[in-house]
């Protein structure tokens, strides 16, 4: 059995880990993490969770093959500083810190290196890693959307994408944005142009693609509905439709959970699942790519538990077979 670690146990994506974790065939839970809910059991955080699991939260690290963070952007750096793991575990970060910057040293003076966690595009670098960093959920599905283009050096021209967010990306922490009154029956745009994840997505691209790539114009968009992301992207080239269904169906053959349909795709296909569903259309000289995915899941939880199975060298779908809500 791999012996998991969490911590930072009581958010949105130590929810959905757990969820997937208790029915993991492979995985024994050793501890959960948290300050905020020390001694209770995990039911008191995650009601969904009640009657599934007696593990209680707990301030103590035990020793751990795999160990995911939970944290917050700008708190697994503190942590580990603060408080370094027993033993030598494999590390799985899901928040922002070593995205861009792989290296850091600890004050202990042990240098980590992190790989990003793509497994579309990294499959073969993360079954050798020894710490992952998880991909952002927007940052995604905005690269599967457009990693075959950037493979066949075609994002030459600017890239206009709109993207729809569920308020689950907001985290579990209350604000004036996430709130049920003021987020239902209602949609907004944030961080037009600005968006945190353009960092490591133009970093993948680039490095896919060889060499620098033409502006991404991204606009957020803050959802009225709970979870999933819906994006869509455009730009222009001169292939036909043929030959960019045939791009994306060979660049995606191998994958996992990414799968490229001809009939135009929607959101409840793939809520609750670690998959990611790609359209494309061609329409004149643009062509429209749409890919939707779960924040939470292959956005967040569902792939950090797809990268635990590619480290621990086992099935990459293993607890992953989930259904989709569709109704």
């Amino acid at each position: 059995m791999i012996r998991v670690g969490i911590i930072g146990g009581a958010g949105y994506t130590a929810g959905e880990l757990l969820r997937i974790l208790l029915q993991h065939p492979a995985v024994e839970i050793t501890f959960v993490h948290s300050n905020s809910h020390a001694g209770k059991p995990l039911y008191t955080a995650h009601s969904d969770l009640y009657g599934d699991s007696e593990i209680r939260f707990t301030t103590t690290l035990s020793e751990a093959d795999v160990v995911f963070l939970c944290t917050g952007h700008g708190k697994s750096l503190e942590f580990l500083n603060e408080q370094p793991l027993p033993g030598r575990p494999h590390i799985i970060d899901l928040s922002q810190d070593f995205r861009l910057e792989p290296n850091f040293c600890t004050k202990n003076g042990q240098e980590l290196t992190f790989v990003y966690g793509l497994p579309e595009w990294n499959r073969d670098r993360i079954r050798t890693a020894q710490h992952i960093a998880n991909p952002g959920c927007f940052a995604t599905a905005f690269q599967l959307a457009l990693l075959p283009l950037a493979q066949a050096d075609l994002l030459n021209g600017e890239v206009h994408i709109n993207g729809v967010t569920g308020s689950t990306g907001a985290g579990q922490s209350l604000s004036a944005t996430s709130h049920f009154s003021w987020r239902n029956n209602n949609m907004s745009i944030y961080k037009p142009f600005t968006h945190q994840h353009l960092k490591e997505v133009r970093k993948t691209l680039e490095t896919v693609a060889g060499h620098a790539i033409a502006e991404l114009n991204f606009l957020p968009v803050r959802g009225n509905f709970t979870r999933g992301i819906f994006l869509s992207a455009y730009t222009q080239t001169d292939k036909t439709q043929e030959e960019l269904t045939a791009l994306y169906r060979n660049f995606y053959a191998d994958a996992a959970f990414t799968f490229v349909r001809e009939e135009e795709i929607s959101l409840k296909e793939v809520v609750n699942t670690n998959k990611c569903l790609i359209h494309v259309e061609k329409t004149g000289n643009k062509v429209l790519i749409t890919s939707v995915l779960d924040n939470l899941l292959k956005g967040a939880s569902g792939q950090a538990v797809q990268n635990l199975n590619l480290i621990c060298g086992i099935n990459e779908k293993t607890g992953l077979g989930l259904k989709a809500v569709a109704f």
